[in-house]
């Protein structure tokens, strides 16, 4: 159990999980930090994009406005499948070579912990030795979601309805790490898992 993805619906607080998982030693790769270096200037990945949806998501520094293509995919099932297209491949071609860098350098007890938002969505699960979900009540989610990102509640409520449900983020799970309560709950959570792990090296 060395190769781990984790995942978990928008404000279930999976980033503060991972932090968790790397305090006690494991190599975090986070698909969205890569999906956002690829959308630099100067990357391919963004030629592509600008390409495909227009020149009009661009700043006058040559930057994406992520706010205008997120208005174009988030309601248009086709146009987020062709940007998936774009994006996906070379997140996962840069997802592995972090994996092997991380592999090369300790060959005997890395743990490498892929962090995916939409695992579920795009049927990844079974590429990894072992899923840990972030499961947060929705309440709780919607309430962080609001207050700490600053979205309106019908912002919210609809980017959690455009993920994968809760139930079917439970069914990919050998760990459900319940993130609804003290940050102290959870790293007693994650310690246990971490336990494990330990074990299985």
């Amino acid at each position: 159990m060395r190769h781990l993805a984790l995942t978990g619906g928008i404000g279930s607080g999976k980033s503060t999980v991972a932090t968790f998982f790397a305090e006690r030693g494991a190599t975090i790769i986070d698909a969205d930090a890569i999906s956002r270096a690829v959308m630099e200037p100067g990357q391919q990945v963004l030629a592509e994009v600008v390409e495909t949806f227009g020149e009009h998501l661009l700043d006058e520094a040559g930057r994406l406005d992520r706010a205008a293509l997120a208005s174009i995919v988030f309601n248009d099932d086709a146009a987020r499948e062709r940007l998936n297209g774009i994006v996906h491949p070379a997140v996962r071609a840069e997802s592995a070579r972090l994996r092997e860098k991380a592999l090369a350098a300790d060959p005997e007890h890395a743990v490498i912990i892929q962090d995916i938002p939409l695992l579920v969505e795009t049927g990844q699960s079974d590429q990894f030795d072992g899923v840990i979900v972030v499961d947060t009540h929705h309440d709780t989610r919607l309430q962080r979601l609001v207050e700490a990102r600053g979205m309106s509640i019908e912002d919210a409520t609809a980017r959690i309805a455009a993920q994968a449900t809760d139930a079917q983020r439970r069914e990919v799970a050998d760990w459900l790490i319940d993130n609804s309560g003290t940050l102290a709950d959870t790293e007693a959570q994650v310690d246990a898992v971490w336990a494990q792990l330990s074990e299985n090296q």
